[in-house]
This record gives C-alpha cells, sequence and structure tokens, in this order.
C-alpha cells in the first residue's frame, strides 16, 4: 500500500479515536502516566496480568528495536509497587495480555526537530494484543514508555480497557549539562539520558567546554583536550561521543553540542594562550568596581576575533563536532562578552583607539563564524546574548532567522517577547523558573555577603538566581506568557539548565529530578486542566508516585514531600493563598 495510504488510515485512525477519547477522558486515573497524555481514556479501570512470555511485535529499526529491549526488559523485571493502592477491577483468572504490537507509518524520517511524535495506545480489556501506532519509530518510542507505566505488580499486570491518543505540546523539551565546570562521566550522562527518555525530554543540550576545562577530544586539534581539560582521564573522546549520541537515539533524545564562544573560553589559552585574550588572569582585580571584571565569574579568557588564527583553530573544531554529531542543530555560545578581558588585549586596545566598538569585534567573530556553520547544514543556536546584550551585540543582519535560533535566559516572558517579536525562534531557559543550580548560594570565596550582622537581608542567599527553583515554580511557568497566537509560535519549547559551579556526579540526580520532570510535563501536556485551570495540586501526588518509580529505575531523584503525604494524597496542600 504506498505510503500516503498509510497516511489516510493513520489520519482516520486518529479521528475517530480522538471522538471516542473525547466521550470519556481519565482526570484522575487509579495508575497514572508522567508526563500525563493528552487524552486518556479508561472509562472502566480494571487489570489483566501479564503474560510471562509476553513479547513486543514491532516492524525493524535499528534505534527502535534498542528500545524494545530496553522496555521490554523493564516491563518484564520492574514489578513497581504504587506508594497508594490502586483501585482496580483485576482477576488473575481474567486473560491475560501475550503482546504489543506496534505499527509505524514512517521508518525512515531520522530524530530531528520537528519530528512526528504522535502516538495512539490501545490496550484491550479482553487481553490477548495490545495496539500501539505511531507516524514515526520516535512516537513509537514514547508510546513504550507510557505502556511501561502502565505496568505494576508483582506478578506483573496491565491495565486494561485503555485507549490513549498522545502528542506533545512543544516540539524542544531540553536539559542542558554543564560538564565543563565539573566533569561527569559517561555512565552519568547516559543515566540522565535514560531519564529524560523516561520523561519524554528529547533534548540532550550538552554545554561541553568551557573557561574551566576543554573536556572534548578534537582530533585535528588533540591538545586543546590534551592541556584544557582537568586531566586524562577526565575526557570525551570520539568512542564516548559516539557512545553517547547512539545511546540518546535509542531513548528518543538529541544531543545537540555547545561549543561556547568566543566568551567562556579560557581553557582553550593552555593550547593556544596567543589567541585567548584574558586568559588566566584574577577575574575581579582589586580595588575595581563591578564594570571593571574580566569575567562573569572565576575562569577568565575569550577568543580573540581580531586574530586570525583565532578561525583557524575553531573552525577545526566546528568541522570535527559537526563529524562526531550529527545532530542539525550546532550551539554556538556567545553569551556573557565581558568588556574588561577584551579590552586587556592589546591589538583590541589599538582597534578601539582607532574608532572600533567591542560590538564591531563581536560582529567580525559571528561573520567569520556563523557562515562557516550555516555550510555545514547546521542551524546556528545561540544564547540571547548575542542580540540581547546591553554593551555588545549584534545587528540582525547577522543572524538571519531562517539559520538562527536563540535560548532566552535572562528577564523572563520580558526577552522571549523581544526575540519572537525581532522574528526569531526560542528555546526558553529563564534563569528565574528554569535555572537547576539556582538557590545554593554563591560558590566564590572570601566573600563578605557571608560576614553580616544578625538580621542583615541575606538578599537571596548571595546567589544571583536564587531563590531555589522549586518543582511548582518550573510547573507553573508559562513560556508563551504575554505572546499572541502566532507569536507563540515561535517558542520552540524549554530547557531546564544545571550549571555546573556546585555540582558533580554526586548531586546530578537530585538536583535534576524531579524538578525536570515538572517541566517535561508542562511541555508535552500543559500545566493546565480542560478547564484552563492550573493543575499543580493534582499533580503533586502522580510526581510523588513518579518520583518513587524514577528511584526503583535507578535514578536518585529527590522527594518533593514526606512519605505520609504519598500515602495521604491531598492531605499536605494548601487551601487558603499564600
Amino acid at each position: 500500500m504506498p505510503r500516503s495510504a498509510f497516511h489516510f488510515k493513520l489520519q482516520l485512525f486518529i479521528t475517530f479515536l480522538t471522538f471516542i477519547l473525547s466521550q470519556s477522558s481519565c482526570s484522575s486515573c487509579p495508575i497514572n502516566v508522567w508526563p500525563k497524555p493528552r487524552t486518556f481514556s479508561w472509562p472502566n479501570p480494571q487489570a489483566n496480568p501479564l503474560s510471562p512470555s509476553f513479547q513486543i511485535i514491532s516492524p525493524s529499526h535499528f534505534y527502535l528495536s534498542k528500545a524494545i529491549s530496553h522496555y521490554l526488559n523493564l516491563i518484564n523485571t520492574e514489578h513497581h509497587l504504587p506508594l497508594v493502592r490502586p483501585f482496580v477491577n483485576f482477576s488473575s483468572s481474567s486473560p491475560p495480555l501475550r503482546a504489543l504490537r506496534i505499527t509505524v507509518y514512517d521508518l525512515v524520517t531520522p530524530l530531528q526537530h520537528g519530528v512526528n511524535e504522535t502516538y495512539t495506545l490501545t490496550i484491550p480489556s479482553s487481553g490477548g494484543t495490545a495496539s500501539l501506532a505511531a507516524q514515526t519509530a520516535w512516537g513509537a518510542i514514547w508510546g513504550l514508555e507510557t505502556f511501561s507505566q502502565l505496568v505494576w505488580g508483582s506478578p506483573s499486570r496491565v491495565a486494561a480497557g485503555v485507549y490513549l491518543l498522545d502528542k506533545p505540546l512543544f516540539p524542544h523539551r531540553g536539559l542542558v549539562l554543564d560538564t565543563s565546570r565539573n566533569y561527569y562521566g559517561v555512565e552519568d550522562i547516559k543515566r540522565t539520558i535514560m531519564a529524560m527518555g523516561a520523561n519524554k525530554m528529547n533534548v540532550f543540550h550538552w554545554h561541553i567546554t568551557d573557561s574551566h576545562s576543554f573536556p572534548l577530544v578534537i582530533p585535528s586539534e588533540p591538545e586543546l583536550s590534551s592541556k584544557g581539560s582537568y586531566g586524562s582521564e577526565m575526557v570525551y573522546t570520539p568512542d564516548d561521543v559516539k557512545e553517547i549520541v547512539e545511546f540518546g537515539l535509542s531513548h528518543g533524545v538529541r544531543v545537540v553540542p555547545e561549543i561556547d564562544s568566543p566568551g567562556h573560553t579560557g581553557s582553550w589559552a593552555e593550547a593556544y594562550p596567543e589567541i585567548v585574550t584574558c586568559a588566566n588572569m584574577f577575574w575581579w582585580p582589586a580595588g575595581s568596581d563591578s564594570l571593571d571584571k574580566l569575567a562573569a565569574e572565576p575562569g577568565t579568557g575569550h577568543l580573540n576575533p581580531l586574530n586570525p588564527k583565532t578561525y583557524e583553530v575553531l573552525k577545526n573544531v566546528i568541522a570535527d563536532v559537526v563529524k562526531l554529531f550529527p545532530e542539525p542543530f550546532y550551539h554556538g555560545g556567545a553569551d556573557e562578552i565581558i568588556p574588561g578581558c577584551w579590552k586587556a588585549d592589546p591589538a583590541i586596545q589599538s582597534f578601539l583607539s582607532n574608532g572600533g566598538t567591542l560590538s564591531q569585534a563581536l560582529e567580525t567573530f559571528v561573520n567569520s563564524t556563523f557562515p562557516f556553520i550555516v555550510s555545514l547544514n547546521r542551524t546556528v543556536v545561540y544564547w540571547e546574548d548575542v542580540f540581547l546584550d546591553d554593551l555588545i551585540k549584534v545587528n540582525s543582519s547577522c543572524l538571519p532567522p531562517e539559520h538562527t535560533i536563540l535560548q532566552t535566559w535572562n528577564n523572563g516572558p520580558n526577552n522571549t517577547k523581544k526575540l519572537v517579536d525581532a522574528g526569531y525562534r526560542v528555546i526558553v531557559s529563564s534563569a528565574e523558573f528554569y535555572y537547576l543550580d539556582c538557590g545554593h548560594g554563591d560558590f566564590v570565596g572570601n566573600n563578605s555577603r557571608y560576614n553580616q550582622p544578625p538580621g542583615s537581608d541575606p538578599g537571596n542567599g548571595g546567589s544571583w538566581c536564587g531563590p531555589f527553583k522549586t518543582w511548582e515554580t518550573i510547573y507553573n511557568y508559562d513560556i508563551t506568557y504575554g505572546l499572541s497566537e502566532e507569536e507563540a509560535k515561535l517558542v520552540l519549547g524549554g530547557e531546564v539548565a544545571l550549571w555546573s559551579e556546585q555540582a558533580d556526579p554526586t548531586v546530578l540526580d537530585s538536583r535534576l529530578w524531579p524538578r525536570s520532570s515538572a517541566m517535561a510535563e508542562a511541555l508535552w501536556s500543559g500545566n493546565k486542566d480542560e478547564k484552563g485551570v492550573k493543575r499543580y495540586a493534582e499533580a503533586t501526588d502522580r510526581l510523588n508516585e513518579w518520583r518513587y518509580r524514577m528511584v526503583r529505575r535507578g535514578i536518585a531523584a529527590e522527594p518533593i514531600q514526606p512519605l505520609w503525604c504519598v500515602r495521604n494524597p491531598g492531605m499536605c496542600n494548601t487551601v487558603h493563598p499564600i
């Protein structure tokens, strides 16, 4: 049958199923799925035994087959025991579910931004075979995750009489991890990606390098990592990258590399001191005010935009990174250009004395690198600073919107609005809501803010982005707030971020989870109920249960409430405005 016929059949099936589901939606199910599906019908909650010989039948697809192996093992071994006993009709003599049959209509489309992630899942009450249908393999992977969450108990049982249609609100649901300030092993990264897949998050934004270390082995520029990393045991080889990228694909997660430049590049000076300004200088010289800092935090160094050698090295790096990462997005950073660092260089001083500006220096850098990245068939992602910074920024003519995505992290919805008004696609990482490292104080030593008389204003504990971002803060953030319907279409989605000044593998899981899960659901199915009311009260009990299940799956997610609250649903909420 021609593919168009398959598409037509799928559309008819979805339309029919949508009608059925609209008649009976499961707003409070005895077994829940996280993130909450867009439409979920379970009119008569019952469960059937899962056959000991349960199997998954699917078409041949390399990454889907890997996902099936993962989920089949999980389904057969997890034996999740819910903290609150689900009230469902169950009889061990009911006909068992023997198989899940997967139908995929497009087995060719690769995992990329905007790929169709829609899936439908039907688990009959009569046992036998359940059906999972998806347009692409990537939607099928999400359907497998959903199915796995509908299996529980020992011996295993599965929700029956379930009809489900699901797809995300936003195509970009990501997580930023900084592996430069502190190093994370390959297994730590893979565990993070596995947890992302379980939460239907699909973009691992890997902030690989920064001023503090250069852990990525670049084949054409090996001294960048051999001299700029924390040590030979704290690098990522091409084989490591391939392992991580392949692992991501088998969990429905794209790996987007970020090589931050021209700022945040002090580690490059270990191999190429001639191309880095203010390298290894003290970040805030004594006797100077804050405007004379050489870096936003300890760890100085910017690539010199006036040195031709800079572009020789950087283009080698970009070319190798593109080879290592098949992902169509390339993140170039371009944030936090500190005037004092560039002004510390004699060549830049001369440029300025002859009438040049630091914004012109940045334009020279962008114009020398942006077209090269685009020529490698990549869409360029930059942090918002390159366009919105108060002091150093480029003109929009340097950043054609058709090849540019800007990622916002300051001033919440206000900066999102500025970017979409300029015609740019936007990824939202507003620090006020999505920065998971915030709220732990400042890492700078000899800090007088912590030597104040009792009773002094603590000022968010000395953290520039404090206070701590609770899961409810994250869940309730509307990333298209204040935008028109047309403007909102330019918002691709969002990313939570873990910057690693005060994080490493010992706290990785607890800093990320389950707070990242909160964003995952808000971007998948929204944070409001069918009446348009924020549903964070109802989500509390579900997130408690999901956090517990993640822990059982090997993710050391932190608790959000005492166990008593979990065992007494709703009793730990407040009914008064605070």
